[in-house]
């Protein structure tokens, strides 16, 4: 049985109308190669490696590369993501993915920043996240390893939906950012740090589905190119991230 990945008419039907318009001579395969592309990042695989029923592995490389600068995956994972209208319930929290070598040598003066930080385990790139109540990924940053869950909240405040609930660990109790969620009329369910004055209460039930988040954390590291690191350009390796969300969650249902 063959162990190759293959999208479906159906599920490719979904992606195109987000592919950018061909100019001059037709595109290759837009399924054969995209799917190569997946098979390539869940598998962690070199380029070079790709077998060969997905065509050039060049082919594959160039159009991973040339799509991703231009935006193309991650306004697919946006817009599946908006087909399903604003959620009730948000979960979020934040996730340290590990930074191969090959990906943290120097950069250059003058480019753009990588997202990669060092801590106590190294150097990793960090992935803010919110889900919806069903553990979906809706939102997702990048960052460098070492920001804090406080501050990548808010990379993902301006554009968070407005939402009935929620949920998030203790990383993500301040005054300023339940002050921010009651602004937008989203009631947090945030249990508070130890040696606060006047703790905040919370949905001890409620704050059990916050497992769903750490789950889809765990669905995309299963892809072995999302749980390591080997691209330097941060807007390659998120564009990664977004190919796996949209394949996992949005186009498999």
């Amino acid at each position: 049985m063959s162990t190759l990945f293959w999208l479906s008419e159906e599920q490719l039907e979904r992606m195109k109308p987000h592919f950018p318009l061909s100019h001059g001579i037709p595109r290759v395969d837009d399924r054969r190669v995209l799917s190569g592309i997946i098979h390539v990042i869940r598998n962690g695989l070199r380029w070079c490696d790709a077998p060969v029923d997905y065509g050039p592995h060049k082919t594959l490389y160039n159009r991973f590369v040339r799509w991703s600068g231009l935006g193309v995956f991650d306004r697919i994972f946006s817009s599946l993501v908006a087909e399903e209208g604003p959620p009730d319930t948000l979960i979020i929290d934040a996730t340290h993915l590990k930074a191969h070598r090959t990906a943290a040598s120097p950069s250059k003066k003058g480019v753009l920043p990588r997202r990669i930080g060092r801590t106590k385990g190294g150097l990793n790139s960090k992935l803010h996240a919110v889900t919806d109540g069903k553990g979906r990924p809706i939102m997702m940053a990048l960052s460098e390893g070492q920001m804090s869950d406080h501050l990548g909240a808010k990379l993902l405040y301006p554009a968070m939906p407005s939402a009935q609930t929620l949920i998030g660990d203790k990383g993500y109790d301040s005054d300023e950012f339940r002050a921010a969620l009651k602004a937008k009329g989203i009631k947090p369910c945030i249990p508070p740090r130890s040696g606060r004055n006047n703790p905040a209460t919370y949905s001890k039930a409620l704050y059990k589905q916050r497992n769903l988040i750490e789950r889809m954390f765990g669905k995309l590291k299963d892809w072995r190119r999302i749980a390591t690191r080997y691209d330097r350009c941060a807007h390659t390796y998120f564009s990664a991230i977004c190919i796996a969300a949209t394949v996992i969650f949005w186009i498999n249902q």
